[in-house]
């Protein structure tokens, strides 16, 4: 009976019992393939050729074998846990980064309830307003009292609601004043308040809405914020985007940062009289928990923590549908208070 030599370069067949010292010619190396060039361990014969390779005759003289030869022993891999080793046997499987559709798929709810992101305060902005609000409050004791020229008869009442109400005297103060404390809103043929949502298509059905909150009268025109429009911009790593708002002397009380995984609202107050308010749709999915806002005096920065390391193809998502946004107060009574006054003026209609 022969049997199959498996020493390497041999192959041959033998019979066990004329199995001699020198009977078999093999490599006892390993084959080593380095730069296109094919040889064994054991000889410095090398070619690029593997037919070549394959017939390059054995260097040492010995005894056949058919016990096939153990494989090399290969190190231990550990992974960042140090728990888990893999062995040269082991199936590793690597994902790539998701696709755009099954991102789309998956992609949360802009109606998820937001949270408001911390506030990292620098030393210098902190020291820049404690400055500003010592200068301001030395500037306010020079003027005085700046709010008697309103307290003279005549004098409408400012609350949210078609003015109904004049000043006639103390005991006006003493009347209950029936207001909405929140914004008119305009939009796609609606007309309604933002604190009652009581929407109706005739503009003098709009203006007849009762208020919705008792209160007292507030004589004093309100000084309302400036909205305006900031510059920004937005860059990324590789696990965070970072939206830069440049806002000057930014106040940390009177300014907010709100997120869920895809939108954010930026409220941002500066330079005392100054709002910047923006809602953004992101394009990505943003990770709330590890994000956070760095004020400095110069700009505001919001950092996002991206939920999955995938580049952002833009900051917002193009195919988001914006909600309409809240008028100023001022602007849009303006128009109302232009047009009605006189006729309320010469009526005798109770707040």
């Amino acid at each position: 009976m022969t049997l199959l030599c498996y020493n390497r370069g041999c192959g041959n067949r033998f019979d066990l019992d004329k199995n001699s010292e020198d009977a078999c010619l093999f490599h006892p190396g390993v084959p080593i393939f380095h730069d296109a060039l094919k040889g064994w361990s054991c000889c410095k014969k090398r070619t690029t050729d593997f037919s070549e390779f394959l017939s390059i005759v054995g260097c040492t003289h010995g005894k056949h074998s058919n016990e096939k030869p153990q494989e090399p022993l290969r190190p231990e891999v550990s992974t960042d846990k140090g728990d888990l080793k893999l062995q040269s046997g082991d199936e590793i499987i690597f994902q790539g980064p998701k696709s755009a559709e099954a991102l789309e798929r998956e992609r949360p709810s802009p109606d998820e309830p937001k949270s408001k992101l911390p506030l990292k305060v620098s030393p210098s902005l902190s020291q820049i307003l404690q400055n500003m609000e010592i200068t301001q409050k030395e500037a306010e004791r020079k003027k005085g009292d700046i709010y008697v020229i309103y307290d003279q008869s005549g004098t409408e009442g400012t609350n949210h609601s078609i003015i109904k109400s004049f000043y006639q005297g103390p005991e006006t103060n003493a009347e209950t004043c029936t207001h909405h404390p929140g914004a008119p809103v305009f939009h796609e043929g609606y007309k309604y308040w933002s604190c009652c949502c009581i929407k109706t298509i005739d503009f003098n059905a709009f203006l007849d809405q009762k208020g919705c909150t008792i209160g007292k009268h507030r004589w004093i025109p309100k000084q309302d914020k400036k909205k305006v429009a900031c510059r920004h911009d937005w860059h990324q790593t590789g696990n965070q985007v970072v939206v830069t708002i440049y806002a000057k002397n930014a106040t940390p009380d009177h300014s907010y940062v709100e997120a869920n995984r895809t939108a954010l609202t930026c409220h941002i107050q500066f330079e005392n009289d100054k709002v910047f308010h923006q809602e953004f749709h992101l394009w990505g999915v943003a990770d709330v928990a590890c994000s956070f806002v760095s004020m400095v005096p110069s700009k505001v920065e919001v950092t996002l923590r991206k939920a999955d390391p995938v580049a952002w193809g833009k900051l917002e998502d193009p195919k988001a549908k914006h909600e309409p946004e809240l008028q100023d107060d001022d602007d849009i009574l303006l128009l109302i208070m232009t047009s009605y006054v006189l006729f309320f003026k010469s009526s005798s209609y109770d707040c």
